[in-house]
């Protein structure tokens, strides 16, 4: 190759960094001002994450309240949640930056194939995120609570007499960034979680799993997903019982998901002449063996 032909060649690469340039720019312009809005409004939004501590110490007749633990830990949260709440806002933006830098390269097919998972993911993390604020985190803050014990509480038998006493108490006075710290890290895990059926999904259509693969590893998947509710949830079994009652449907979806694309494949094919049977293919090689 002649150095005309390289610094020709060179001149895509550099329209294609300057372009990836502007759009990283335009990502990041998006979430800085995403981010000064959340901070403006980064009290409501943690008064918001509080609610599902507050719900269940209001159960149990106990005011709600955090304390700070450290001088600067107010700011950090609310750094904190601005950086969360930024990204979030942003993300459509991110999103729509990332698909013009993309979608040039991409034939009109891959478009059609890409474009509803990069849509459907950030739904399936609301979806997810929703499911551990209103549903998972109330059972968890029920039963971290329930290790709490009053100043000088008693317990009586049948009988009317006493059978224990608790000398000390010991109330919840929890930190203010660590209940952020805790709160986010389960929205978090589930709304990864609930990727599943778009990661899996996206796999098929890429042609890296089938619907037969997935079928034959569900014992796997049902013990995977037992030992995923182990770690993330609390240690109790109703909040891992539900987070596999959740999980576990997504991986059927992802198999009927996935059958419907070779569904669509074959048929594709098949109109176009292309279509090799497997099963076909193996009886006549068992066929020759035997002969």
């Amino acid at each position: 190759m002649t150095s005309d032909n390289i610094e020709d060649s060179s001149a895509p690469l550099i329209e294609h960094l300057a372009e990836l340039r502007n759009r990283i720019l335009y990502a990041l312009g998006a979430f800085l001002v995403a981010m000064c809005l959340c901070f403006t409004v980064w009290n409501p939004i943690f008064n918001f994450l509080t609610q599902p501590i507050c719900d269940a110490l209001a159960a149990r007749n106990q005011e709600c309240g955090l304390i700070l633990v450290k001088l600067q830990e107010g700011f950090f949260v609310a750094i904190r949640i601005s950086v969360m709440g930024g990204f979030a806002l942003s993300f459509p933006v991110i999103g729509y930056q990332l698909w013009r830098f993309v979608a040039p390269g991409l034939y009109r097919s891959e478009k059609n194939a890409f474009l509803p998972f990069l849509v459907a993911s950030p739904l399936m993390f609301l979806l997810g995120a929703a499911f551990s604020y209103y549903i998972v985190l109330p059972i968890a803050f029920d039963f971290f609570l329930g290790f709490q014990q009053n100043f000088g509480a008693t317990e009586a038998d049948v009988a009317g007499e006493v059978v224990s006493s608790a000398p000390a108490g010991v109330l919840f006075q929890g930190s203010m960034e660590q209940y952020l710290a805790l709160t986010t890290s389960f929205v978090m895990a589930f709304g990864l979680c609930f990727q599943l059926p778009v990661l899996l999904t996206l796999m098929g259509k890429a042609g890296l799993i089938s619907s037969k693969g997935l079928k034959a590893m569900r014992k796997y998947a049902v013990v995977l997903i037992l030992i995923v509710a182990a770690v993330v949830t609390p240690p109790d079994m109703m909040s891992q019982i539900i987070l596999f009652a959740a999980i576990y449907p997504l991986y059927e979806v992802s198999i009927f998901l996935i059958a419907r694309i070779e569904k669509k494949r074959e048929a594709a094919l098949r109109a176009e002449g292309l279509w090799v049977d497997e099963d076909e293919d193996e009886a006549d090689a068992d066929a020759g063996a035997h002969k």
